[in-house]
């Protein structure tokens, strides 16, 4: 007893090495499709306290030592545009009774906005926890709506190692789950294309698959013709000269398996060559109208969507969607404008939402590239091998 657990602690392995056993196994599962989701959310979700940590300290700096400076930076501006939105419109310069009460009645409202803030303190609500995320989610993302940026130097600094980071992080999870999802989209494709419920499509597929069938065994029979004149004058051949035994026996299994073609492709059954196709997904490409049917869905749901969440029509909620989802993130249209005035709680699942939405639809519009790429490389061999076929009949 004694002498097996003796031999028990020492095939025991010590505790460094298993140590580093379960980090090598943690940065695997962190690297894979799952943890690689975990990691993007928990780095946005931590970004989003960091920034919002440093951010608010420097409003209460800036509070405490020039609260002056810091009203007049946030305040200022509302009233200008103000102004100028009144100049804008159509109010008539003749009438300057009416656009100095306009005017009057703006810079009654910047006096009492100087008060209030003098006394509420400094308006930090945009670096709340959601405006952190959101922020957060547009520097990895590389969108950058820039509605919200950062004053303090520690902010700046933070978005540059943040960013430095959270980038390619950001794209390898782009390559992974965006290959995930076209191998499940891809699959998804090919069993509802020849399942029983769309018999039209898997015929259509059965006769273009019994057509190129049809074209190789008649190639085969040419090649055949030309090359020996059929099997019956190769066997008389055969039996009379016995020096060419081993090219016989090759000849002979071609013709055998060009017959055995010819069979098939005017005899065998729909059934066989359904078989066929259905195990072959990995030879199954996408159309390109599906992959852009897919987009533009998914734009559409979106738009539909932030028409309800930030009160927007249904043209600004498309154009925010395609702006977002291509990273181009103009800025002039961002979620969450409506966060000095609407509910609290009701902002914050409105960000969270966006957040979600965003980073599905960028692995949605990855997937539909991966698929679109693998149509575009299926066209252009089918070209190539078409126009070899076409050099090989006129050299022949």
């Amino acid at each position: 007893m004694s002498s097996r657990r003796s031999s028990f602690r020492r095939k025991e392995k010590p505790a460094f090495q298993r140590f580093k056993d379960h980090c090598r196994h943690f940065t695997a599962f962190m690297f894979s499709n799952v943890g690689i989701i975990l990691l993007v959310t928990f780095y946005t979700i931590g970004g989003a306290f960091i920034f919002q940590a440093i951010e608010i300290f420097e409003y209460e700096r800036l509070r405490s030592e020039k609260p002056h400076r810091f009203i007049e930076r946030n305040v200022s501006g509302e009233c200008l545009t103000r102004i100028w939105e009144l100049t804008a419109e159509n109010i008539s310069f003749f009438d300057h009774k009416a656009y100095r009460k306009r005017v009057n009645d703006v810079l009654l409202e910047y006096q009492r906005a100087i008060v209030k803030k003098q006394l509420k303190g400094p308006d930090v609500e945009q670096w709340s926890f959601s405006g952190a995320f959101l922020y957060s989610l547009t520097v990895i993302t590389t969108i950058g709506y820039g509605n919200i940026t950062p004053h303090s130097e520690w902010g700046k600094l933070a978005t540059i190692l943040y960013a430095i980071i959270g980038m390619p992080l950001f794209l390898l999870y782009l390559s992974n789950i965006g290959d995930v999802l076209a191998k499940s989209f891809k699959w998804i494709y090919s069993k509802v294309c020849l399942c029983r419920i769309c018999p039209g499509v898997a015929k259509r597929r059965i006769i273009r698959e019994r057509r190129k069938m049809r074209h190789l065994a008649r190639a085969l029979q040419m090649h055949h013709m030309e090359s020996g004149g059929g099997s019956s004058s190769y066997s008389s051949s055969s039996s009379t000269t016995n020096s060419n035994s081993s090219s016989s026996t090759d000849y002979t299994k071609s013709s055998y398996r060009s017959s055995s073609i010819v069979d098939v492709a005017y005899s065998g059954s729909d059934s066989d060559i359904e078989r066929e196709i259905r195990g072959s997904t990995d030879e199954i490409t996408v159309p390109l109208t599906v992959c852009i049917f897919v987009m533009v869905g998914y734009i559409l749901w979106g738009a539909l969507l932030f028409g309800r969440w930030e009160d927007w029509n249904y043209l600004d909620g498309s154009y925010f969607c395609l702006i977002s989802l291509s990273s181009i993130g103009f800025g002039d249209l961002v979620p969450g404008d409506r966060v000095i005035t609407a509910d609290r709680d009701k902002v914050e699942v409105s960000f969270i939402l966006c957040a979600v939405y965003l980073l599905l639809g960028m692995a949605v519009i990855a997937m539909c590239f991966n698929l679109m790429q693998e149509e575009v490389v299926h066209n252009i061999r089918a070209i190539k091998r078409g126009f070899k076929a076409c050099f090989r009949c006129r050299s022949s």
